[in-house]
């Protein structure tokens, strides 16, 4: 990578990482060991809730959340996401059912959720966007009046808060640890509740239906008793990542500032140009900055053409997300859904710029001046 050369997001780790790995090798407990149970303690201490359970991606989370729910039904969610939000929702047996967000958050808008509501409707899925809580006191709202689980997809929002809690204590919180996300295990993720029956049925999900460990059977009478009380699924976390994940988390206020830092710097720079809209922070909360997104006037720029030439010049641009879960085939196909038009106007205009803890200023300097620069070839003319 030369210095003119700038990714998109590059995970905030060092020699404490490397360290933390290699004193689990040297442990000999790789996997089911006692560093998951640590991580699993420490995420719910920061979180605010009674009980986490670690597993292999915030995508098993949503999916074995709406498993141990053990009703099958309508699950209200935005297009505007990853398309795992919804594959969770399909492969757990359940219905997506696509609202539409609102033009400044970009999170689902409680409006929409309340219009799609049904008798088949048994959970809401907001998605936390790049950083940035959903609107969750008219939500919960919604949810306490019709009888509705909340299922919070808090992959983009670890550390954001909303009227002063944290993403992931509202209903069952969801989170990711991939690379580019605010802290980093190279994969997993976590589930979040205050719900003791849901997080013991979670644990036995993701172990094949034992409820305990191999770790918590080690030393007991008949260890290798191992008895299924429900049928489950392969979905531990290793305690190599989660020893990984007890050092990122010592160390996310840290980066989760430096995110911050980084956003108001790119702020005071894109504000400038007309048609550029910039994050919107919350009033009632604070934004975390997974991402980086401005949404573009489409009467005055080519999105795709900006993103093109920052990418020409080796600065890692992207978009997320075109097009929108139900624009996809399988979605469009087998779910029909109600107009969403704020989404699909979103969805064509929006783009990511790079944002990563550890950015030095000279490559927010270089950012800036390649999104001038491109900006400016992505001018429509008429």
């Amino acid at each position: 990578m030369t210095e003119r050369e700038v990714p998109l997001s590059r995970p905030c780790t060092g020699e404490d990482e490397i360290e933390a790995v290699s004193r689990v090798i040297r442990s000999g407990w790789l996997a089911h060991g006692p560093e998951v149970k640590a991580f699993e303690s420490a995420f719910a201490g920061y979180i605010g809730v009674s009980h986490a359970v670690a597993l292999n991606s915030a995508t098993s989370a949503l999916h074995l959340a709406l498993i141990a729910h053990g009703v099958r039904g309508e699950v209200i969610l935005p297009s505007f996401t990853f398309v795992a939000s919804a594959n969770a929702v399909v492969t757990a047996g359940c219905t997506p059912v696509f609202a539409d967000i609102d033009p400044l958050s970009l999170c689902i808008s409680p409006a929409a959720i309340e219009a799609n509501i049904s008798e088949q409707t048994i959970a809401i899925m907001p998605v936390h966007f790049g950083g940035r809580a959903s609107d969750m006191a008219p939500i919960m709202e919604l949810a306490e009046k019709h009888g509705l689980m909340v299922l919070e997809d808090s992959a983009e929002a670890i550390g954001a808060t909303c009227d002063g809690h944290m993403t992931g204590s509202f209903g069952a919180g969801c989170f990711s640890f991939f690379p580019t996300k605010n802290m980093a295990c190279g994969e997993g993720g976590m589930l979040t509740t205050d719900d003791p029956e849901l997080a013991e049925r979670i644990r036995a999900l993701r172990g094949h239906g034992i409820a305990s460990t191999t770790h918590e059977r080690h030393g007991s009478h008949n260890p290798w008793r191992r008895e299924a009380v429900m049928p489950g699924y392969n979905f531990r976390m290793p305690d190599v990542l989660a020893a990984i994940g007890r050092v990122q988390l010592k160390k996310l206020d840290f980066m989760n500032e430096r995110r911050c830092e980084h956003a108001a710097w790119l702020d005071m720079r894109l504000r400038e140009y007309k048609g550029v809209q910039t994050p919107t922070p919350p009033a009632n909360g604070n934004h975390v900055y997974q991402m980086y997104t401005v949404v573009l006037d489409p009467k005055l720029y080519d999105r795709n053409a900006v993103v093109n030439r920052m990418r020409e010049q080796g600065v890692g641009a992207s978009v997320h997300f075109d097009p929108p879960v139900h624009q996809q085939e399988y979605y469009r196909e087998n779910f029909p859904h109600s107009a969403l038009p704020v989404t699909e106007s979103v969805a064509a205009s929006i783009l990511t710029l790079p944002l990563f803890p550890d950015m030095t200023k000279a490559m927010l300097e270089r950012v800036a001046e390649a999104f001038s620069e491109a900006l400016a070839a992505g001018q429509r003319t008429s």
